[in-house]
């Protein structure tokens, strides 16, 4: 498997593998919504849901069962990123690797440009 990019957004393996477990779990058809919000500690921050609703102007990121979608306002700010996911001493949680962000915070979940 290697990871599959576009031009906008990186989702590597481990994040596919992860994100095809926790959907095979829920309703045909569901995807992983990938967004940005105002918010968190550094200004900004990263939101995760489970969709099923899907717009057609949403980069959509797919295969081997997994499906993330991240709408073009979320997308300004994520431009380049490398969704990854992570297993490790502290705990597991996805990691966006976003070249954008001039400061985040400890936990990763928010970020400032």
């Amino acid at each position: 498997m290697t990871d599959l990019a576009t031009e906008d957004v990186v989702l590597t393996d481990r994040a596919a593998m992860r994100v095809a477990k926790i959907l095979k779990s829920e309703q045909p058809g569901a995807a992983l919504r990938i967004g940005v919000s105002g918010g968190g500690c550094s200004g900004f921050q990263y939101t995760f849901d489970i969709v099923t609703d899907r717009a057609d102007d949403d980069l959509t990121l797919a295969r081997d069962g997994a499906t993330v979608l991240i709408d073009p306002m979320s997308l300004e700010y994520m431009k380049g990123c490398r969704i990854d996911f992570v297993d490790d001493l502290i705990g597991q949680s996805f990691k966006i690797e976003n070249p954008n962000a001039t400061a985040s915070c400890g936990c990763g979940t928010s970020f400032s440009i």
